[in-house]
């Protein structure tokens, strides 16, 4: 008895606390103070304000259709009126053209993004928790969408709807019309020319925010989570990830942009962005196609469209790709992990068979490939120990939506470097043609470049037994078939896991099993060691050592090259 009393005595002095605080409608003398100092509203009877308003922050602002303002708000400088919008605790609203809310506006919640053929075929359906890895399997794989995910799909986009609101502690300031867009807690908003049917989301601690909104921003359905727009950029069916920063006047339409990528001058067009994906320059031009750790030289250009059925192409930029000034693809091609891509590239190259390549676009726009001479820089492996230091996601205490495997030898690039020896050794079985080039699938080898690549191949994958086996020794195989692992947006993992994934009917668990996966990558990726590296391999582990110790000389010689030509170009230039 004493019990339930006490908890009836809490219960009615917690409500007593709350009735303080819920807003109420003005009284006749606080709706004079406000007129008196520049407000107005077609019906203050809908106007609501939380006891602890202090009115002398409430000057120049016209009202419309429901509005609450909770305590702590400051409001200045609102012509255009704030119309249908809670205003959330300590929010602050300066010099703003309007704010308007129409009833049951989405904010950007499912708006459909046309990712890689442009046409609206490979929808990706953005919400705020979006990841990287869905995101893939949306556009790599529209029939999962199609056959499992839509019966559902309506009412998981409904959980995951976002207030339309002025979050706690937001910050909106010098903007044009903010038209149906959800602004989280703690977000700023600054100096925005338009913003419509958009949401823009903070998931970290307070004082450790990436999301932010600068100045001359104009953006229309889109979702900007974590991530930092900033400089004039231009943005239409977009959606913005953690850690992302887009500014100097970029601009993009249907295109995804996942962890810790940079954009800033050029364009981007139905592209998903996987994370790492960087591109500074004005004239580059990404279109079409799906990337991750990728570096865009400046003028990059890329063709979707033959003038015939629409821009129906698209292609494959595998992790790590990287275009020197002035490359061009044209697609669809499916350009293999971490290659160095040069020139123009006309006869829809598909080079995934050959990471770590060099690839030269000739006058006729034919593929001339050098295999696995990435292999040899010193650059490759600095990347990998770059790539987690610059994590803007990181101590930020903020969920992490995409899952990232750094490596850059991984079960992905070693299984690719595996079957390029074999298809090595069948190419040199064969002749050459009369200009003594060896032709493969719309590329162009020399017999040199090939035998070469044999042995930087081999030589990496010693290597990477070396990073993966610090004993030194291949674990005793289970018997069972090695199977292909595949890159899902910057996270490695066996395909029968990608599998098992389009196996379900609605994306939780879907991103479940993408996060298993993500935990038992070490444990998966040495058993599939012990399965895919075979007799060879293991009469030869006493070398692994000594081939890990070639391959970092190797990678030493060439940056003492590279330090040296720098030390003679610095000498030439100096006074």
């Amino acid at each position: 008895m004493i019990f339930s009393f006490k908890n009836m005595m809490k219960t009615m002095e917690t409500k007593l606390e709350n009735d303080k605080m819920t807003p109420k409608r003005l009284e006749w003398w606080q709706r004079a103070r406000l007129e008196n100092q520049g407000c107005s509203s077609d019906n203050w009877e809908l106007v609501r304000f939380s006891p602890g308003v202090d009115l002398s922050c409430i000057r120049n602002v016209h009202f419309s259709g429901k509005v609450t303002v909770e305590e702590g708000a400051r409001l200045r400088n609102v012509p255009g009126g704030i119309i249908n919008c809670h205003i959330g605790k300590n929010a602050t609203i300066e010099n703003v053209g309007r704010i308007v809310y129409e009833q049951e506006a989405s904010c950007g919640v499912g708006i459909s993004i046309a990712a890689l053929d442009e046409t609206g075929s490979r929808p990706v359906y953005a919400y705020p928790g979006l990841s990287s890895q869905i995101a893939t399997l949306m556009a790599r794989v529209p029939k999962w969408v199609e056959k499992k995910l839509q019966p559902g799909l309506g009412d998981f986009l409904d959980s995951k709807a976002v207030p339309a609101s002025i979050g706690d502690g937001a910050i909106v300031r010098d903007c044009g019309i903010l038209s149906n867009v959800s602004v989280g807690k703690n977000v700023t908003v600054e100096g925005a020319s338009s913003l419509r049917n958009g949401a823009i989301l903070n998931n970290a601690a307070p004082g450790r925010e990436l999301a932010y909104v600068g100045g001359g921003v104009d953006a229309e359905n889109f979702i900007i989570e974590d991530g930092n727009v900033d400089s004039g950029c231009i943005l239409r069916n977009c959606y913005v990830g953690q850690g992302v920063t887009l500014g100097k006047g970029f601009t993009a339409h249907d295109s995804l942009f996942f962890a810790n990528c940079s954009f800033e001058n050029g364009e981007a067009c139905a592209i998903l962005a996987g994370p790492y994906t960087v591109s500074m320059h004005k004239a580059t031009l990404l279109i079409g196609c799906q990337t991750s750790f990728m570096n865009a030289g400046s003028a990059t250009n890329q063709s979707n469209h033959m003038y015939k059925l629409g821009p129906v192409h698209w292609g494959i930029m595998e992790r790590g790709v990287k275009t020197s000034s002035g490359a061009y693809l044209m697609f669809g091609a499916k350009i293999g992990a971490f290659t160095m891509v040069m020139g123009p590239h006309k006869t829809h190259p598909d080079s995934s068979s050959f990471p770590f390549s060099y690839l030269f676009g000739d006058e006729r726009g034919a593929t001339v490939v050098v295999p696995g001479a990435m292999l040899r820089s010193c650059g490759l492996l600095r990347d990998e120990k770059k790539w987690p230091t610059r994590d803007r996601r990181l101590k930020r205490k903020l969920p992490l939506n995409d899952r990232i495997v750094f490596n850059v030898l991984n079960p992905f690039t070693a299984d690719s470097m595996l079957k390029a020896i074999d298809t090595i050794t069948e190419l040199l079985s064969h002749p050459a043609d009369d200009d003594l080039y060896v032709r493969y699938k719309g590329m162009k080898f020399t017999r040199a470049a090939l035998e070469r690549a044999k042995t930087l191949y081999t030589a990496a994958l010693f290597k990477y037994l070396s990073l993966t086996l610090p004993d030194g020794k291949i674990p005793a195989s289970d018997g069972e078939k090695a199977g292909e692992w595949v890159d899902v947006g910057g996270q490695i993992m066996p395909r029968e896991t990608l599998e098992k994934a389009l196996e379900c009917e609605d994306i939780p668990k879907a991103e479940e099993i993408f996060s298993e996966a993500y935990a038992r990558y070490a444990e998966e990726e040495r058993r599939w060691i012990g399965r895919r590296f075979g007799e060879w391999w293991r009469k030869r582990e006493d070398r692994i050592k000594l081939g890990a110790a070639q391959f970092d000389a190797m990678v030493e010689d060439d940056r003492e090259e590279y330090l040296s030509n720098l030390a003679r170009e610095t000498e030439m230039l100096s006074l």
